[in-house]
This record gives C-alpha cells, sequence and structure tokens, in this order.
C-alpha cells in the first residue's frame, strides 16, 4: 500500500476523534458537524464537476469528507478503526446505486 494512503487514513482518524472531542465537551453540536461537512461535500463535489477528472477520482476526493461524515455520526462507543468506517461507506454507496 501506498505510503501516503497510510499518512491519510491516520490523519483522518485523528480529524475524526478531533472532532468527536468537540462535541463532546459541547463546542459544537452534531448538527452544525454535520451541516459543515455536507457543505464541504458540496464543495468538493462542484470542484471535481469543475475540472476533466473521472467520477472514480470525484468519489476519491469526497471519500475523506464522507469517511469524516460517518465517523462522527457514530455511537459514543469506542472510536472504530479506519477499516470499519470505510466498510461503512462502501456498503451505504452499493446502497445507493
Amino acid at each position: 500500500m501506498n505510503t501516503a494512503n497510510l499518512q491519510l487514513e491516520g490523519l483522518l482518524l485523528a480529524v475524526s476523534n478531533l472532532i468527536e472531542m468537540l462535541r463532546r465537551k459541547g463546542l459544537v453540536t452534531q448538527q452544525e458537524i454535520e451541516e459543515t461537512l455536507h457543505e464541504a461535500l458540496g464543495a468538493a463535489s462542484r470542484d471535481a464537476d469543475g475540472r476533466n477528472i473521472s467520477p472514480a477520482q470525484g468519489a476519491g476526493m469526497e471519500f475523506p469528507i464522507r469517511f469524516l461524515l460517518t465517523a462522527t455520526n457514530l455511537s459514543d462507543g469506542p472510536p472504530q478503526t479506519f477499516s470499519e468506517v470505510a466498510a461503512m461507506i462502501g456498503e451505504t454507496r452499493d446502497q445507493d446505486k
């Protein structure tokens, strides 16, 4: 596996845990988190549409945001692994088709 991919996996896990900590401390609400990430998802989608890239590359741009949406929308249980959250995203995308 590409080392950059592993670094991104770690970064996504760290950011999702930081977002969760902010929510637990009452600094942001779940609704604010979701609204912000949906705004980012829309911006990424518009950016992908404006470029000459494939649908798979566009999905790649959106994946980190979908990861954060999924990871920060889980119950207050222990943090999920990257693989667990990625599998949830895959299942959701399969259902959307």
